[in-house]
């Protein structure tokens, strides 16, 4: 708690100057002026539409010019959000139940609809730019295809299955639930929650970075689906039953500290990982290799303009099944500066939104993460019981995987006490964050392509 209350009055000393002070606690309703905003900085988010403030939220509070184009002022701002999310995650129970991301988003909406900080900023462009290929290649250090293979056993091929679900159902969804209010970019959100429910919320960064998703829809996407899946986790909860099926995988101690962190401990001797001063400073190194390695591979073998995320990635997977040994001492590192970069994406992306843009694009992306979610479970149960004869737990376990990604998947399996499971349900997960990216990036043609059904 006394770490928590350093950070608010941090985040008040460094956001809040006199002025802003007694308009924070004296508010006022704005009519006439509107929220003081560089003029002279371009727009750095061309897919962005921002929203007139006047027109999205009435309370104002007046935050001198100058500190919305300081860079500084703008890069502490972020770092603070995304610190609360952490925070929040972390310390209380309304914190796990909206998780770190969303937290950060939701109070970087506000402060940015409230006046604190601005819509757009230089240095927002280069979070995106430059922060965000860092910390992908970072959370996949840990994806050793080999050892997904070797210790997953029959909970794979559910795991597959459930993909190729989230797949047919977003080609179901998608006609029936167009989410006309998005324009152009509701094939794009379709795509970034395909990538989501293949392997969890890293991948709808990846996707949403990729195919340049408005800000104010990225959060609007993130609140509205984060709804679903809890209710989704809710009824695989109570479907699942307290057995422990069969599985070879070695039984291993796996803790869950967040949405990305986790740490094991088995039999194996597999190196161990600690944070320290050598490791950090591998891990961005080696990720900014990564990162140069897969831009160069991207302009000579891809379109021009093409991101170069999803070959990036694709190289970190190759790099860390060939050396799993070398990746598995800084992934410890990787993974704490990784969480750290993608909160960064979630700040900015909550604060070039709109809330009254949020609110209106909502329910359609609602719709269509429940149709989604519900053809996902359908078509997976369909398969995998009535094709494959698969156990049901391991599905349920499977579809939570895909669904949120590793970190919950492993925490159903220890609630369950599938003690055999939990490290496969890891496993399994890891491997929908190598795959994700570039199966829901594929489906963008073909979602193009489809004929229009319904008229949401």
């Amino acid at each position: 708690m006394k770490n928590t209350r350093i950070l608010y009055f941090a985040a008040s000393a460094m956001l809040a100057c006199p002025k802003a002070a007694v308009s924070f606690l004296l508010p006022r309703v704005s009519s006439s002026a509107p929220r003081t905003m560089p003029t002279k900085i371009p727009n750095y988010f061309p897919h962005t539409k921002i929203a007139s403030p006047s027109s999205s939220w009435s309370l104002r509070i007046s935050v001198p010019s100058t500190l919305h184009s300081d860079p500084f002022f703008c890069l502490s701002a972020i770092l603070l959000l995304s610190t609360f999310g952490i925070s929040l995650e972390r310390r209380t129970v309304v914190g796990k139940a909206l998780s770190a991301p969303l937290a950060t988003m939701a109070l970087a909406l506000f402060v940015a609809n409230v006046g604190i900080v601005p819509f757009e900023a230089p240095i927002y462009s280069v979070i995106n730019k430059f922060i965000v290929p860092l910390a992908v290649p970072m959370l996949l250090f840990d994806s050793d295809l080999r050892r997904v293979i070797r210790d997953t056993g029959s909970l794979l091929v559910a795991f597959g299955v459930g993909a190729l679900a989230t797949v047919a159902a977003t080609l179901v969804a998608f006609p029936l639930v167009p989410m006309l209010s998005l324009g152009d970019n509701n094939w794009r959100v379709a795509c970034a929650l395909a990538a989501r429910h293949i392997g969890g919320a890293i991948n709808f960064v990846a996707v949403a970075e990729t195919l340049q998703i408005a800000g104010s829809v990225v959060s609007a996407a993130i609140a509205a689906d984060n709804v679903v899946v809890a209710l989704y986790f809710a009824m695989l909860f109570a479907l699942a039953k307290e057995t422990v099926p069969l599985s070879k995988s070695e039984e291993s101690i796996v803790q869950v500290q967040g949405d990305y962190e986790y740490s094991i401990t088995d039999s194996s001797n597999s190196p161990s990982s600690e944070m320290d001063l050598p490791s950090v400073a591998m891990a961005l190194s080696v990720s900014a290799s990564l990162v140069t390695i897969g831009g160069l591979f991207t302009k000579l073998l891809l379109p021009k303009g093409t991101s170069s995320l999803p070959l990036t990635s694709a190289l970190t997977v190759i790099a860390a099944t060939i050396f799993p040994h070398f990746f598995a001492r800084i992934r410890t590192a990787g993974t704490a500066l990784g969480i750290v970069f993608i909160q960064m994406f979630f700040a900015v992306s909550g604060a070039a939104g709109s809330i009254r843009l949020v609110f209106q694009q909502a329910p359609a992306l609602f719709a269509f993460s429940v149709a989604q979610v519900a053809a996902h479970f359908g078509i997976l149960m369909g398969i995998g019981r009535g094709l494959l004869r698969l156990d049901a737990n391991e599905l349920y376990l499977a579809s939570n995987a895909n669904v949120g990604g590793p970190t919950t998947a492993a925490a159903m399996a220890q609630a369950k006490q599938w003690k055999r499971l939990v490290l496969p349900a890891l496993l399994t997960g890891i491997l929908g964050y190598a795959i994700a990216t570039p199966i829901a990036l594929m489906l963008g043609p073909v979602l193009c392509r489809l004929p229009i059904i319904g008229k949401f």
